[in-house]
């Protein structure tokens, strides 16, 4: 019984925090991207060029996606179709 009560405890915590990693992941894949691009830049050259990128890079429809999901976990219905809308447009 205590076995099934942790799964479960573990299953829930799973399910909440997967959205908030999600957000994680898109600036992940930002930095990622921008790290590819910055490979042949040193230095204060390479800095300046990192902030630049992260702070302009756009993200990808599926980025912006996982990110407005993981905002709007706590809305339901009209209420997350309407932020949803207004998120994916930004």
């Amino acid at each position: 019984m205590k076995k099934l009560l942790a799964l479960a405890m573990l299953g829930a915590f799973a399910a909440v925090a997967s959205p908030a990693f999600a957000a994680d992941n898109a600036q992940q894949e930002r930095m990622k991207a921008c790290n590819a691009e910055a490979a042949d830049k040193k230095g204060d050259e390479r800095s300046k060029f990192m902030s630049t990128c992260l702070s302009t890079k756009k993200l990808t429809q599926q980025e912006k996606m996982k990110s407005c999901n993981a905002k709007a976990v706590d809305k339901k219905g009209d209420d997350r179709k309407q932020f949803m809308s207004e998120c994916l447009k930004a």
